[in-house]
């Protein structure tokens, strides 16, 4: 059995940092102040829930049904109300995501219950933390949220295996959740109606998997960033496309910060003198393209940490000031609804497609004969007898169309639902996971481009004259071997693309 190596306090700002970090055991601390706010929030619920008289007020989910049925009453039973919530949102379809979207996922539904405003138990805060100390996941299948009532069907199905119902993971291996909560040494999580649509009625899917696929897609940026450079000192281009000046007069914050760091890269390159006067765009206008890109996933890291430090469910709870003498209220709203994220994971994913056009127009460029300063054709040592980047430049050209594909808005896909009770959807969930996708394609583009680089240098291409692109290009040349002779390349482009998010780039 895995153990710990990190902490995590529940009262602690919730970071990008710490959602990678629940990909593994994890000990996340419910401290005295956390513990207090939960059971100031479930006093508050439990108040609210009983008139003077003791008849039930009507909150949503404690004393109703679901959705577009709130109108009817809800089941008198805790426990049947639990089941009242969770049994028909086993709907999902399709395969199981990713476990570390599925722990990033709760790591951020139990950091936004810890807030105190969802008047969950105590109890379900601490279980859920205790969770994290080991590696179950729950199965949870891709397919069935819009984003709207947050993420109902795939947290339903994480609810159901913290109950030992349905699926999950453990020691690598999917089986029925009863048997991998006892495999971790978990205890069924007892639930009642508020605990259990707490645990479903927010965004945290949505937002786990829209912050790991920018954290992705940044990797991604700044790897484009010094592959842009090494190809520059290859081929003996003059870095004038990156002057200073020329950056600040274009105005724009991220093409100026891109620029200087490209320049720090290139810093001591000598150019061959042998290049036409100006490069094509995928050289020339990268700076102004990645800048455009930094600026993007700026508004794409505003809006992630947003939905970190939000509280995502309906209704909440808020304690009345000491000068209004009332308990306190319960407020019905939408705080569930994954509108920013929808935008953002859009907007990632305009620029995880843009990336890749980047990426896999500078490989063309390089294994082109009449551009690449006369190197051979696909970069290979015997041209015809051999064929070096011939099929890296295929699959690469399929990858950039599978993500072109996957670049349409699901924002704008709007479909009533829900007996038109949810009658606008953000569909931020699809948009998130999409992005997600689409960022692991990303990296296999820039992969296939370092790898291209490296073969380069094999075939003729000057050594690199900057420090830093030498060292990148050494760092390349020690886990991919120079294609002499021919032999698959499919494992040589992962190793690259693993490197470019390992290795400390320039």
């Amino acid at each position: 059995m895995l153990t710990p190596t990190d902490t995590l306090s529940l009262t602690d700002p919730l970071s990008p940092a710490a959602l990678r970090r629940a990909a593994a055991p994890l000990t996340v601390a419910v401290d005295d102040e956390a513990r207090a706010r939960v059971e100031r929030g479930r006093r508050l619920f439990d108040s609210l829930r009983h008139d003077a008289g003791g008849e039930d007020r009507p909150i949503y989910g404690a004393t109703t049904g679901f959705g577009a049925l709130v109108g009817y009453s809800g089941r008198a039973d805790e426990a049947d109300q639990c089941d009242n919530t969770l049994a028909h949102l086993g709907a999902g379809q399709g395969p199981d995501l990713p476990r570390a979207i599925v722990r990033a996922a709760l790591l951020l539904r139990v950091h936004s219950l810890a807030q105190g405003a969802s008047g969950v138990s105590a109890e379900i805060v601490d279980r859920l933390a205790a969770m994290f100390a080991t590696d179950f996941s729950p199965a949870v299948p891709r397919h069935g949220s819009v984003g709207a009532s947050g993420d109902l069907i795939p947290l339903a199905y994480a609810a159901q295996a913290l109950r030992g119902r349905g699926h999950a993971y453990t020691d690598g291996r999917r089986m029925p959740a009863a048997d991998a909560l006892a495999a971790a040494g978990l205890r069924p999580l007892v639930l009642d109606g508020r605990d259990a649509l707490a645990l479903v009625n927010g965004t945290s899917l949505t937002t786990a998997a829209l912050s790991l696929a920018c954290d992705a897609v940044r990797a991604a940026h700044r790897a484009l960033a010094s592959l842009t450079c090494l190809l520059a000192d290859v081929l003996g281009c003059d870095p004038g496309f990156l002057d200073a000046d020329l950056l600040r007069a274009y105005g724009h914050a991220g093409a100026i910060d891109v620029g200087a760091r490209m320049r720090h890269t290139l810093a001591g390159c000598a150019p061959s003198g042998t290049r036409p006067l100006q490069e094509p765009y995928s050289l020339r206008c990268s700076p102004q393209l990645l800048g455009a890109a930094e600026d993007a996933l700026r508004y794409v890291d505003g809006v992630v940490g947003a939905d970190l430090g939000g509280v995502s469910d309906n209704p909440l709870f808020f304690p009345a000031g000491a000068e209004e003498g009332a308990p306190g209220r319960v407020v019905h709203g939408g705080n569930f609804f994954g509108q920013p994220a929808a935008f953002a994971a859009d907007l990632l994913a305009s620029v995880a497609a843009q990336l890749g056009n980047l990426a896999e127009r500078q490989l063309d460029l390089l294994v082109d004969p009449a551009r690449n300063g006369g190197l051979p054709p696909m970069l290979a040592t015997v041209p015809g007898a051999q064929h070096g980047l011939q099929g890296v430049q295929l699959a690469t050209t399929a990858l950039v169309a599978e993500i072109r594909r996957a670049a349409v808005p699901a924002a704008m896909q709007s479909l009533p639902t829900n007996l038109h009770n949810q009658d606008v959807v953000p569909f931020g969930t699809q948009a998130a996971l999409r992005s997600h996708d689409m960022a692991e394609l990303l990296a296999l583009l820039c992969g296939s481009l370092a790898l291209g680089l490296r073969q380069a240098v094999h075939v003729g291409a000057r050594r690199p004259t900057a420090s830093r692109c030498a060292a990148l290009l050494d760092a390349l040349a020690e886990v991919v071997p120079p294609i002499d002779p021919d032999r698959p390349l499919d494992a040589d482009v992962r190793a690259a693309a693993r490197l470019l998010v390992t290795c400390d780039l320039p």
